[in-house]
Formats: C-alpha cells, structure tokens, sequence
C-alpha cells in the first residue's frame, strides 16, 4: 500500500489486490538464497586470503620450531592476524639474541676455565715433585678464581634468564655502598637516596665495580651517590688506564679484552643487574684520565628533600 498526501490536505490511497503482492514460498526461499550466494561469494577472497595468511605464519613457526631461530614472518595487515605476527617475531627474536648470548658465554667460559685448571694441574705436578708454601698458595689461588668464574657463569645465566626481580625491598642506596666500600677501605660521598631493590644483586653491583678499579686501576679514587630528579646515581672513579677502545660499551661484553687485559663477568653482571631494576650503566673517560662508571637506578618517590 502506498499513501501520497496531497496539497489541498486529502491523501491518495493506493492498494494493490491482496492476491498480487502475497509471495509465493518460492520467491520466499529464492531471496535468502541468493542473498547467502551473495555473501558467500564476496566472503571467499577475504577467507582465502586469511587462509593463506595463517598458512604462511604456521610454515614461519614450524620452520622456527625445526630449529632456524632466525625464521620471521612477515606483517601482514593491522588485523589480529598481524598482530599475532608481530608478536611471534619479538619472541622469536628475544628468544635468538637469549641463546646467542649463552652461545657466546659458554664460549668465553670455556676458554677461560682452561687457564685456572691449567696452573692447578701444574700446581699439582710441581707440588709431587717439590712440595712448597708457594705453590699450595699458588694452587689455592686458582681454585678461588675458578670458584669465582663459575659463581659468576651462574648469575649472569640466571640474571639472562630473570624476568623480574624475586626480591624486592627499601633500601637506603647510600648505605648499601657504604658497607661495600667499607670492605675495600674506601668512602663515599653523597646524600642518602630511598629506593626499592634487590639488596643483594646490587651489593654484588657495587662489589663488582670496585672490584674492578682495584683490580685495572688500584682501588676508586672517588664514589659518589646523589639523586637528579626521580633517578638515583652511583659514580665510581679510578686513575688507572682508562678504555681505549673507541666503543667504551665493549667494556660491558662479557670476558672483553684491552690490551691483554680482560674483566670477565664482572661488568657484564654490574649492567645486568642495573637493567634488571630498571637502570642502566655507562662509562666515561676521568677528567685527569681513568674511568668513570655511572650507575643510574630509579629513585623513591618519598626521597624528595
């Protein structure tokens, strides 16, 4: 029926016999048909392209499964299939650069490892033959430094591995490096900064840094903890000979080496656990020469003053 008003206010009715416009059941049936042959039709590309979308993504997994951790996919779109590609790849990614890292360390380590088993295994012919004070120290001190070597293989294993820190508390940073510093007859300077950390990674942090200037440089010269902004700072200073390689994050690889001289795992461990709080390190060259490491670390927010 259709209704048409007119100007003057009346209204043309127009109906149509009830016999004429009744559907038979089927032009009934025929409309959905060809309504679903429709969405079918203009569905199957985009089934079909999604189809093939996920097929390449399953043959980039498997591929990665079968042990080519190098294996991507690519993006494809910005649906959820895109972003299930994306993600595929961080992880497989991550996953890469975590199993070259302990490639690598286990390189280095069992490079390192022969040295100290090699002055014991001499220390013991010589010992058979000419028993002596200095080759029992000589021998003790190998089996410490292995001690050490294989204490450190197993944290910075464990640090690669750590998704978040187990134990958390406040602590006084300040004070931290004080009793650190304590052990190596060294002060320190600065103002008390509150933050949460893992106590014992960042003593073995300070540990290690002042291990290694006593070690490359005689001992720190200055160590400094004072507080811009919302981030805690940690300076540790030396006079020794300083990095003269032009990429000074070398000194931060694992067993690096300047000039015949290596520092192992220890500043491997210091960068680790400042990335682990959420921080970081770095070095710079000292104002009269020597090193400089710098450790940024996150303040607490009820430390203002």
């Amino acid at each position: 029926m259709w209704i048409v008003p007119l100007e003057d206010g009346r209204r043309l009715v127009v109906r149509l016999p009830r016999e004429h416009h009744r559907p038979s059941a089927a032009r009934m049936l025929a409309v959905p048909g060809a309504l679903l042959v429709a969405l079918a039709l203009g569905a199957y590309p985009i089934a079909r392209r999604l189809t093939a979308r996920l097929a390449r993504l399953q043959s980039g997994v498997e591929q990665w499964g079968k042990g080519n951790l190098a294996a991507r996919v690519d993006v494809e779109g910005r649906d959820e299939v895109a972003a299930l590609a994306r993600s595929f790849n961080d992880s497989a990614i991550r996953i890469e650069e975590l199993v070259n890292a302990h490639k690598m360390l286990l390189a280095n380590c069992s490079h390192e490892l022969r040295t100290p088993l090699a002055r014991i295994r001499l220390g013991i012919e010589s010992l058979s033959a000419h028993p002596n004070a200095a080759t029992r120290q000589e021998i003790a001190r190998s089996i410490a430094e292995l001690d050490q070597l294989i204490g450190e293989m197993l944290l910075a294993s464990r640090l690669g591995a750590l998704d978040k820190l187990e134990h958390i508390e406040d602590l006084d940073l300040l004070a931290l490096v004080a009793e650190e510093a304590a052990h190596f007859e060294r002060e320190v300077e600065g103002r008390s900064v509150i933050m949460r950390g893992d106590p014992s990674l960042l003593r073995r942090m300070v540990r290690n840094l002042l291990d290694n200037a006593a070690k490359h440089a005689g001992g720190a010269t200055r160590i400094q903890v004072d507080r811009h902004g919302g981030t805690a700072t940690l300076a540790i200073e030396d006079q020794g000979p300083g990095v003269r390689e032009i990429d000074p994050e070398k000194v931060f690889e694992p067993f690096y080496r300047s000039g015949g001289s290596g520092t192992g795992l220890g500043l491997a461990i210091v960068r680790q656990i400042a990335q682990a709080h959420g921080g970081n390190v770095r070095y710079t060259p000292g104002g009269e020469g020597g090193s400089v490491f710098i450790v940024t670390l996150p303040a607490g927010k009820d430390d203002e003053h």
